[in-house]
């Protein structure tokens, strides 16, 4: 593993995140307090009205969140790029032309402005009809939606993006379908996923949930990896699904977003006077609970890093009681280190709050001493 190419890529890769999302909180503190949010709000209003809405709070509400979206995306553009282009071909990993991301990034934007617009018109209808409770009922919103996303996303967001196929090696398919009966998981199928017209990565997934979970595979591990390796692979994927770790991720997710709606309330009714703002439900107040949004999820991103790295590792330890073959696992491991460019020794900070998988390195430590304790060779 060539670990100062790694380390200098994860670098870059970390600058640049750290960058766009500081600028991004800099663009939105800057359209408070220079008064250009509330100037984009009488735009969206005055729109409302040529267009014969009137005063229409919904349509105003609609076209600001266009305007900001659109807004954000072109200055913050540069910083994605970057890191999903630029530094991706820099390093050797990536495939994929330039059209292809730009296309990729358009679908994004898109996606993610549907959902900002049905966000925004939920919030604020709430926040005019119900201003004390808004925030309790958009929680509960949110979590909602949440929940059908992971159920959906592998039926109607993910085929936006890739191309999937069932799988054609029988032998694997039947191999990994069993598997998954042996851990008590019913799956609805196995698919090979097409990766390598973006990245050399490799990648696995059990995505879905009852009657949308499925298996998987990139063409990228397929083509690289003993079928030893990608059922071990699988079964770190499967653990998740055992020990329910999706669910427990939507609980801690829900009750995190019902802190950050309820701190996003607070903070609202502290600004209005100070902002200039025409009451909480002035549509100018969304860069408020944007930064609000932004500055606890930096605050909490350390303690959901360090619970995802907790159920990795037991993942990990399941799929070597599962697959009693941790021979595999360790050249599965030090191959998607390598294919991947992983970093190998990241500090705990980095560890911290960019982590939410544990390091190679101790991965590969811990499979030797789970073989060492069953006595089973490596």
């Amino acid at each position: 593993m060539n670990e100062d190419k790694a380390t200098r890529y994860h670098r870059l890769g970390r600058r640049a995140s750290l960058l766009s999302t500081g600028w991004t909180l800099l663009l939105l503190f800057g359209l408070l307090v220079t008064g250009g949010s509330a100037s984009l709000r009488t735009w969206a209003t005055d729109i409302a009205i040529s267009v014969g809405f009137g005063n229409g709070a919904t349509v105003t509400v609609v076209l600001y969140i266009l305007a900001l979206s659109l807004f954000i995306d072109v200055l913050t553009v540069p910083f994605s790029f970057y890191k999903g282009f630029v530094l991706e071909r820099r390093y050797g990993l990536a495939t994929e032309t330039m059209r292809h991301w730009l296309s990729d990034h358009v679908k994004a934007v898109a996606i993610g402005l549907v959902f900002a617009e049905a966000g925004g018109t939920f919030v604020y209808a709430t926040l005019r009809h119900w201003p004390q409770s808004w925030w309790l009922m958009s929680a509960a919103a949110y979590s909602a939606v949440t929940v059908a996303l992971v159920n959906l996303a592998p039926v109607l967001l993910l085929p936006l993006f890739y191309t999937f196929k069932p799988l054609d090696r029988v032998t694997l398919r039947e191999r990994l379908t069993a598997l998954a009966a042996k851990a008590n998981t019913s799956i609805k199928g196995v698919y090979e996923w097409t990766l390598s017209d973006r990245t050399k990565k490799a990648n696995a997934a059990l995505t879905g949930l009852g009657n949308t979970r499925r298996i998987l595979l990139s063409d990228t591990l397929l083509a690289e990896y003993s079928d030893d390796e990608i059922e071990v692979i699988l079964a770190h994927e499967l653990a998740h699904h055992v020990h329910r770790d999706i669910w427990n991720g939507v609980v801690l997710d829900s009750a995190l977003t019902l802190v950050g709606f309820y701190a996003a309330h607070l903070v609202l009714g502290l600004s209005v006077a100070s902002l200039g703002l025409d009451g909480t439900s002035d549509v100018a107040g969304v860069p408020v609970l944007l930064i609000a949004a932004g500055v606890l999820g930096l605050a909490v991103k350390p303690l959901l890093n360090a619970v995802s790295r907790a159920h990795e590792r037991r993942a990990d330890r399941y799929a070597l009681a599962l697959t009693k073959n941790p021979s595999a696992f360790v050249s599965a491991m030090r191959r998607l280190g390598q294919q991947n460019l992983a970093e190998e020794n990241p500090s705990r900070l980095v560890q911290a709050f960019f982590y939410s998988h544990p390091p190679i390195k101790d991965r590969l430590r811990a499979a030797r001493d789970w073989a060492a304790a069953a006595r089973v060779p490596v």
